[in-house]
């Protein structure tokens, strides 16, 4: 049997994927720190089970949902480095390693840009915590020489689907009728349907000659007031109250996260996809809405 491996595959995006290889009759093996699925702490284990696979996903790391003190910031950046590194040592080790190894990355790694959007090629690195995760993750996947496989980095932007993910806060600020715009609205929004993840993964095992950064981004990005209107538009909300800055600086020590979360603006957009030939199933905002709501 065809097999897949989804390291960190316990999470929204993970039991997505899960789900949908299962469906195309591949075998699915999770490498995850929860029982019973294969443990982070058994290098042999690791070794089994990449093995023989078809495709290696790595989706781990800790949740970047929380305040960022210096243990937080610690374990974000280990989860993501350290399982890189077992993934990329069991690889090396494997006598029929995977024929391609997609590894998460984040469209955060680029800088706050409401000027223009960055692409793979013309993007601007930015600077902080969240950049240097990107940067240091990415480093640590490619330093990897791994002949017998494709290496490719998705540079992720917010993740949307029916069950998890951003989604379920942003419908409760919608109901709670705190769904205006966040800080001037005018930071942009980039984003991707969960199903195109998927399929842009299938595409890429397609292609043979792709390897290297990918932006997994929708085409048509939205600024932070367009994403509020339309998700009152879809839910039927007539209004929406604002959050100024100072509302969510104190908000987010309330609920032990980052308002870098929501102020951030990412204006990411998937040229070399796009050149390579992908089209999205989910380019607009309001048909991924009326889909996951």
């Amino acid at each position: 049997m065809r097999k897949v491996v989804l390291a960190g595959g316990t999470g929204f995006i993970g039991e997505y994927l899960a789900n949908k290889f299962k469906d195309s009759g591949y075998e699915v093996i999770v490498i995850s720190r929860k029982n019973p699925y294969f443990s982070w702490d058994n290098k042999l284990g690791l070794i089994k089970a990449v093995e023989g696979a078809e495709l290696l996903i790595n989706l781990a790391g800790k949740s970047v949902n929380c305040r960022y003190n210096e243990a937080n910031k610690k374990e974000i950046m280990n989860s993501r480095v350290k399982t890189t590194t077992l993934l990329g040592e069991a690889v090396q080790a494997c006598e029929n390693p995977p024929s391609l190894w997609i590894n998460s990355s984040t469209a955060t790694i680029y800088r706050h840009a409401e000027d223009r959007p960055m692409t793979e090629a013309e993007g601007e690195i930015g600077t902080g915590f969240s950049v240097d995760v990107g940067t240091k993750w990415e480093e640590t996947f490619f330093s990897y020489e791994l002949p017998g496989t494709r290496q490719a980095a998705l540079r992720i932007a917010i993740v949307l689907g029916k069950d998890g993910g951003v989604i379920t806060p942003y419908k409760n600020l919608v109901k709670l009728g705190l769904g205006g715009n966040q800080g001037t609205g005018n930071q942009m929004f980039s984003w991707i349907h969960v199903e195109d993840l998927y399929q842009i993964i299938l595409f890429l095992q397609k292609k043979q000659e792709l390897r290297g950064v990918f932006n997994c981004a929708s085409p048509e990005p939205v600024s932070n007031r367009e994403l509020m209107r339309t998700l009152r538009k879809t839910m039927r909300v007539p209004f929406g109250l604002p959050a100024p800055k100072w509302m969510l600086e104190a908000g987010s020590v309330m609920i032990r996260t980052e308002t870098e979360l929501v102020l951030k603006s990412r204006w990411v957009v998937p040229e070399r996809l796009e050149r390579e030939g992908y089209t999205f199933r989910f380019k607009s905002l309001e048909k991924t809405l009326q889909d996951i709501l």
